[in-house]
């Protein structure tokens, strides 16, 4: 009796800690080279929830993978902004952009 209520207890938990959704998206990164991946990256995994982020630095597409219990991916791109690159949805802020080193400047949508 014991044995099943302890492995009872254990399928609960398992199964709990699954139930939240992993979600997989894609958006739009303005920068340009290494150094903006590796700030990009840093930025977006400092958000609790994040699992991965890959941005291509040709194509501007960052692929994400967060826990939608824990995130959102509002707050991650806000947070990408926050570093001083514009996503599909947030611009950065022009004095954040303006200290960007010189190679990740890209260039600006209005």
């Amino acid at each position: 009796m014991k044995n099943s209520f302890f492995t009872l207890i254990f399928i609960c938990l398992f199964f709990n800690s699954y139930s939240s959704e992993k979600v997989k998206e894609k958006f739009k990164i303005y920068g340009n080279c290494g150094m903006c991946n590796e700030v990009i990256t840093k930025a977006a995994k400092s958000v609790d929830g994040v699992i991965y982020l890959k941005w291509n630095s040709t194509t501007k597409i960052a692929k994400i993978k967060y826990d939608s219990d824990k995130t959102s991916l509002d707050k991650v791109q806000k947070k990408i902004a926050s570093v001083g690159y514009d996503t599909e949805k947030y611009k950065a802020d022009d004095e954040v952009y303006n200290n960007l080193h010189h190679c990740c400047k890209y260039n600006r949508e209005n």
